[in-house]
This record gives structure tokens, C-alpha cells and sequence, in this order.
């Protein structure tokens, strides 16, 4: 599933549409906020926000057909259920121990900064925070269980339940490698239909400027940055070191596994994490970074079958947000959680939080479910609310290099594995 080469450059053309779309955004919201009526701000917010939801929608109607395609094919090239078995165990235990490291981090940096320690509680909107307060009693571990199987593949891919199109794509997948050459048309054709849809991604991501641009217009209209910068200095703040350690941490683990390849790999998502960014939706920019990662040189039947699962299981910037913003709450509010409680909440996320893509603020419905299992109030959401966005852009950017990583080494290793059973 070989996609044609784009021009060599230090930024693809998009990126930097991409870029100039974020800063003209960012400075018509400053304008806009500081020049009219609280009201007309608000109305001119939602308004322009338009331009972000076409583009999220225009790739999400894409996502749900090129999971099922690729994921089916994939599995159908590997040809084995051993070969299924080997790359999904692998893949699983690079995504539990990413997870448990960007929970640590998160937990470490909590705890070592304490931005929550001292916080002035006066004027907080604790109404914003019934909606999200709401969703998490939904979330727990036998819902998720639940979750995981659909009950019909057609209402899976209809409301873009991607952990539900993976555990159908993969039966049938194994089915298909099952019935060998019989079923090759059908294999054909899906993968025929991936290359349509691969192709429909180009024509979708020319858009991306515009829904960049509509995003950030939107939200620097309603948003003073200099009141929420002071305010909320010591949280974004502390939030940031954790993140850019978490950075510092997959970049590294990458230059240990793909050696100098590691440079190549972020010239070539840079794209994709400019997106995710810019649209804080990480699943936004799924089908892109099958492009690139298969350009990148990893084989499509690995990106194919990768891909899906990370975005179920391997959220890193999200799982760091978590704990972070959990344990943020409880300082705030004066609630202290000995050493033991903190290691039982880094677990409880662990299993709650998977299989969360594509669930709207997922990661703040997790935040609030899990204040509600340790006792820690739950309206405490309203602090973080008004500074989520900004932080959500930095763990979307994070996921996807999490995933973009994942993808990279376990291709890799199949890669090696290949070799050697030809050698032998």
C-alpha cells in the first residue's frame, strides 16, 4: 500500500499552511476578544469552531471504512494466527508499559511541583463541571469489558467506536487468513478500497489548514490568554515539564531502537503532530499518519494493524494528563493521598482509561471517575477547564508520537524477525 513520494523539504507545503493557519487564528481571536462584547465573542467563537468540526467530521467519516480495510488485510497478509499472536503481544506490552511510564511521570512531577498546593478556590464556575461529572459514572472497568465487543458492526462503525471495529476486523481477518486462497478476491477488493480511501485522505487534509485556523480563532476569541497565563501559571507550567519530559523519554527510547531512522521518523510526522496540535484530535490525523509511517518504511500490514490498537490502548500524553490532573485536584482541595493510594489510582488508570478514542473529553471523564473512586470532590474539574484545551493540544501532539513510535519499533522488530526466518 505504497503511496507516492511528496516533495523533499524541511516542511511539507501543508505544514506551513498549517502553521501560518494557527498564528492568523491566534491573533483574530486576540483581536476579537479584546475589541468587542463578551456576548458577540462567544457567538463569533461558536460560529468559527464551524470550520474545525467540517474537518474533524471529514475525517472521521473516513476513519471507521480505513480501519476495517486496512486492519482486515493486514491481518490477512500475516497469514497466521502465530503472526497475529506475535505482533499483538508485542504490541500490547510496549502499550501497558508506555502507559505505566507516562502515568509515573505524571505522578513524579505532581507531586515534586505541587501546583494544586494553595490554590485560591474563589471564583470557580463549579457548574461547568456537571456535564463531565455526569459521563464519569459511566466509566468502570465492567463497562469497559462491555465496551470492548459490539453488538453490531454496523452501530460500531456508524458512531466510530474504533476499539469495537478492531475486535471485529481482527475475527474476520483471521477468518479471511483462515480460508487461504478462496477468499483472495475479497481480500482484493478490501484492499483495493483502502488504496480509494488512502487517496480520499489527500483531498481531506487540504482542509486542514482552514480547521486549524477555525479552532484556534475559536478559542483565543473567548479566552483571555493573559488572565488564564497568570492564573493558571504554576499548572500549565508544571503540566509542561511533565510533558516535555515524557518527549524527552520517547525520543530517547526511540534513538535506542531506531538508531538514526529516529530523525527520519520525526521529519516525517511533523505534519501530523502540527494537526493534532491545532485540532487537539489526535484521532484526527489517523489517516496521515498511515501515510507516513508506511513512506517512513514500515510495512503497511504492521501500520494496518498497529495503528488501531495504539489508538485504543496507547494515549501517552493522555495517561500523563491523568494522573497529573487527578492528583492536581486533590492538592487543591487539601485531600492527601498517601504513597500506596497514588499507586492504586496509577493502576485503576491503567485499565480505565483504554479504549477511550474518540470519547469527547475523554480524558477529563477519566480525571472525574477516578476523583469519585478516591474520594476526592469532582466539581474540582471546574479548575482545569478553562486551561483543558490548551493542555489537550500538547497531549494529542503526544499521543500521536507515542503511537507513530510504537508503530515504528514493532515494525521494525518483524522486520528483524522476517530476516531471520529467511536466514534460517
Amino acid at each position: 500500500m505504497n503511496t507516492p513520494e511528496p516533495k523533499k523539504g524541511i516542511l511539507s507545503n501543508l505544514t506551513t499552511q498549517i502553521l501560518i493557519a494557527m498564528v492568523l487564528g491566534a491573533t483574530l481571536g486576540i483581536v476579537i476578544h479584546n475589541n468587542i462584547s463578551e456576548a458577540t465573542a462567544l457567538e463569533f467563537s461558536n460560529k468559527i469552531k464551524i470550520l474545525a468540526t467540517v474537518f474533524i467530521r471529514l475525517v472521521q467519516m473516513i476513519i471507521s471504512p480505513l480501519v476495517f480495510t486496512t486492519l482486515v488485510v493486514g491481518i490477512a497478509k500475516l497469514g497466521n494466527v502465530s503472526a497475529v499472536g506475535r505482533i499483538g503481544g508485542r504490541a500490547l506490552g510496549w502499550f501497558f508499559t508506555a502507559s505505566f511510564i507516562s502515568l509515573v511521570i505524571g505522578l513524579f512531577f505532581v507531586n515534586i511541583l505541587k501546583p494544586g498546593v494553595g490554590l485560591n478556590l474563589s471564583n470557580v464556575d463549579l457548574g461547568s463541571a456537571s456535564e463531565v461529572a455526569t459521563n464519569s459514572k459511566s466509566i468502570s472497568f465492567d463497562n469497559f469489558i462491555e465496551h470492548i465487543v459490539p453488538k453490531s458492526i454496523f452501530e460500531a462503525m456508524a458512531t466510530n467506536e474504533i476499539l469495537q471495529i478492531v475486535v471485529f476486523s481482527i475475527f474476520f481477518g483471521l477468518a479471511a487468513a483462515s480460508l487461504g486462497t478462496y477468499v483472495k478476491p475479497v481480500v482484493d477488493f478490501l484492499d483495493k478500497t483502502s488504496h480509494i480511501i488512502l487517496k480520499m485522505v489527500t483531498y481531506v487534509m487540504n482542509f486542514a489548514p482552514i480547521g486549524v485556523f477555525g479552532a484556534i480563532a475559536g478559542v483565543f476569541a473567548v479566552r483571555d490568554f493573559q488572565e488564564l497565563a497568570i492564573t493558571y501559571f504554576k499548572f500549565f507550567g508544571s503540566f509542561l515539564i511533565g510533558i516535555a519530559s515524557l518527549w524527552v523519554v520517547l525520543i530517547a527510547v526511540g534513538y535506542i531502537f531506531l538508531k538514526s531512522r529516529m530523525t527520519v521518523l520525526l521529519k516525517r510526522i511533523v505534519t501530523p503532530l502540527i494537526i493534532a496540535f491545532g485540532t487537539t484530535s489526535s484521532e484526527a490525523v489517523f489517516p496521515k499518519l498511515t501515510e507516513e509511517l508506511e513512506r517512513f518504511g514500515v510495512k503497511d500490514k504492521i501500520v494496518s494493524f498497529m495503528l488501531p490498537l495504539g489508538y485504543s490502548f496507547n494515549l501517552d500524553g493522555s495517561m500523563m494528563y491523568m494522573t497529573f490532573a487527578s492528583i492536581f485536584i486533590a492538592q487543591a482541595y487539601g485531600v492527601h493521598l498517601d504513597l500506596t493510594t497514588e499507586l492504586t489510582m496509577l493502576l485503576v488508570l491503567m485499565l480505565t482509561s483504554k479504549g477511550i478514542a474518540g470519547v469527547p473529553r475523554a480524558s477529563l471523564v477519566v480525571v472525574a471517575a477516578t476523583c469519585g473512586m478516591f474520594d476526592i470532590p469532582i466539581e474540582g474539574i471546574a479548575l482545569i477547564l478553562p486551561i483543558d484545551h490548551f493542555c489537550d493540544m500538547f497531549r494529542s501532539a503526544t499521543n500521536v508520537l507515542g503511537n507513530a513510535l510504537a508503530t515504528s519499533v514493532v515494525g521494525q522488530w518483524e522486520g528483524n524477525e522476517e530476516e531471520i526466518e529467511v536466514a534460517e
